[in-house]
C-alpha cells in the first residue's frame, strides 16, 4: 500500500545536516522518508514541477522556514512530473501543493504561493500538533550536549540516563545510541555494549561514530595478560620489552587512562618503530579510531607520531 503508515521506523535529524532536513523524495522512498518519518516529526511535502514558476517562488521561502525550525519539521520535495502516482494518490490538482504530514496522516495543506507569514503559521501549526502528542518531549540537541559533558566528566551513569530518555523519544538517534555504547564500556558492562553493537540499526551502523565505538568495544574485549603494576615492572626491567609496552597501553586504555596509553605506545615507536612490523603503531592507530579523529588526545598524539616518524 503506497500510503500506509508505519510505527517501526523513526527519523533522526543530524544537527546541522540540511540533507537530513530538506530532501527530494519519490514513489520509491515516500513510505520511509515521509510516512514513517512523520511518526516522529512533522513532514512538509512540497509537490512542484520544473516548469512551474510559482513553485520556484515558494520553494526558497519554505526551505528558509524549515531550516529556521532547526529539525522540528522536515521538508520533502516531490517532482510532480517524475512521480504522477504520488500526485494521484494525494489528489494533487495543481502545483505548488503543500501538505503537512504528522503520524502518517496529512493534517493540513495549501495550494499556490503564500506569504512568508502564512507559511510560518503553517509550520507552527505542525510543530504544535507534534508537541501536543509529546508534551513532555525533551530538547534533544541540548540533552545530547548534557550527556556528552557528563560522559567526559566520568559520570557514565548520568549520561546513560540522559541517552535513555533521548532514545525513548527518538529510537534512531545515532548520537544517543553510540553514547549508550560508550556508557556501557565506561562502566565495564561489556556484554551490554556488545549487544547494542551487534543489534544496531543499519542507519546507525554506517556512521563513523559507531565504527569508533565498535573499535573501543574490541579493545575492551581484548584485555591484556597481567596487571598494570606487573607490566610496568616488566618495562622497568627491560625498556625494550615492546610487547609489555603494548599490553600496558591497552590495559591503561581500558581503565580510561587514554592519554597515558597513547604516550606508552609513542615511547615504544620512538625506541623502535619497526618492532614486530610496526605493532606499536598499529595499536596506536586502533586507539585513534576508538577515540575518534577529533578527540584532543588523538590530535595531540597524531602530531607527536608525525614528529617521531618524520624527524
Amino acid at each position: 500500500m503506497l500510503l500506509g503508515a508505519s510505527n517501526n521506523k523513526q527519523v533522526s535529524v543530524a544537527d546541522g545536516d540540511l540533507s537530513q532536513i530538506i530532501f527530494d523524495v519519490g514513489a520509491w522512498d515516500f513510505e520511509q522518508r515521509v510516512m514513517a518519518a512523520s511518526m516522529q516529526v512533522p513532514v512538509i511535502v512540497d509537490f512542484w514541477a520544473p516548469w512551474c514558476a510559482p513553485c520556484k517562488q515558494i520553494m526558497p521561502v519554505l526551505e528558509k522556514a524549515v531550516t529556521n525550525a532547526g529539525g522540528k519539521v522536515l521538508l520533502a520535495k516531490v517532482n510532480l512530473d517524475e512521480n504522477p502516482e504520488l500526485a494521484q494518490a494525494l489528489r494533487v490538482q495543481s502545483v505548488p501543493t503543500i501538505f503537512g504530514f504528522f503520524q502518517g496522516q496529512p493534517i493540513d495543506a495549501f495550494m499556490g504561493v503564500q506569504p512568508e507569514s502564512k507559511i510560518q503559521e503553517f509550520i507552527t501549526k505542525l510543530i504544535s500538533a507534534a508537541n501536543s502528542v509529546q508534551p513532555n518531549a525533551i530538547d534533544i540537541p541540548e540533552a545530547l550536549k548534557g550527556a556528552a559533558q557528563a560522559l567526559s566528566e566520568g559520570d557514565a551513569q548520568g549520561a546513560h540516563a540522559i541517552y535513555s530518555q533521548i532514545l525513548q523519544q527518538d529510537q534512531l538517534n545515532a548520537d544517543a545510541y553510540v553514547g549508550m555504547v560508550r556508557c556501557f564500556l565506561d562502566i565495564g558492562q561489556i556484554e551490554q555494549a556488545e549487544a547494542m553493537v551487534q543489534n544496531a540499526p543499519e542507519e546507525i551502523s554506517k556512521i563513523s561514530a559507531f565504527r569508533q565505538a565498535k573499535s573501543a568495544l574490541e579493545l575492551a574485549k581484548n584485555q591484556p595478560v597481567g596487571s598494570i603494576d606487573d607490566l610496568k615492572a616488566q618495562i622497568e626491567g627491560d625498556a625494550n620489552n615492546h610487547q609489555a609496552r603494548i599490553d600496558l597501553a591497552l590495559a591503561l586504555f581500558s581503565n580510561g587512562n587514554k592519554e597515558e596509553a597513547t604516550e606508552i605506545l609513542l615511547e615504544s615507536i620512538e625506541i623502535d618503530s619497526k618492532w614486530n612490523d610496526g605493532a606499536a603503531r598499529r595499536e596506536l592507530l586502533k586507539l585513534f579510531e576508538a577515540m575518534g579523529n577529533s578527540d584532543p588526545i588523538t590530535l595531540k598524539a597524531r602530531r607527536k607520531l608525525s614528529s617521531i616518524l618524520f624527524s
